[in-house]
């Protein structure tokens, strides 16, 4: 695991992600070492893509989601990861040497930070593996909130298109 000064980046393994697709939320929470927040379970369809990946590709599994924990109090506050290793084929061009990662803070625990404090955390992680000399974000022109991070966190439009699941970005 992963740590910042609130947070704890906890790796969530391949018997985890498989718990949670099974419905089985008291395994995945004994797996994790803590209590799970329920919008994590309306993400099947990322949890599953996540887990094949691992499957398929089990260096990836570094990369794969983390669960946000507030050290305090042991709460899920949301997640984060990377989509893929470093420098897949579809960055080649816009961002060569890159890696794009994604992160959901879950609703109670909004405004407080902690989607700045986790990317910062999970970007130092990344730039000291091999081949990492930047990153990629994929963002909604309607979410001002995100764009905002990541202009605060130095990123730059490189350019827009369409997610077949999530729309323009």
């Amino acid at each position: 695991a992963s740590h910042t000064a609130l947070l704890n980046l906890i790796a969530m393994p391949p018997a985890f992600l498989d718990a949670c697709l099974s419905d089985n939320s008291s395994e995945a929470e004994r797996l994790l070492g803590v209590p799970l927040d329920p919008e994590l379970f309306g993400r099947k369809d990322l949890l599953g893509r996540r887990l094949q990946q691992i499957q398929e590709e089990p260096d990836y599994q570094p990369w794969s989601l983390r669960a946000i924990v507030l050290r305090e109090t042991n709460e899920m506050v949301g997640r984060i990861g990377f989509h893929t290793r470093p420098n897949p084929d579809y960055l080649a061009a816009l961002a060569p040497n890159a890696v794009e990662f994604g992160y959901e803070i879950y609703t109670p625990f909004r405004r407080r930070g902690y989607a700045e404090e986790a990317c910062r955390g999970m970007m130092t992680w990344a730039s000291q593996q091999p081949g990492v000399e930047r990153f990629v974000l994929s963002i909604s022109p309607q979410n001002t909130p995100s764009l905002r991070l990541a202009e605060k966190l130095g990123f730059t439009r490189i350019g827009e298109w369409m997610d077949e699941e999530d729309g323009l970005e």
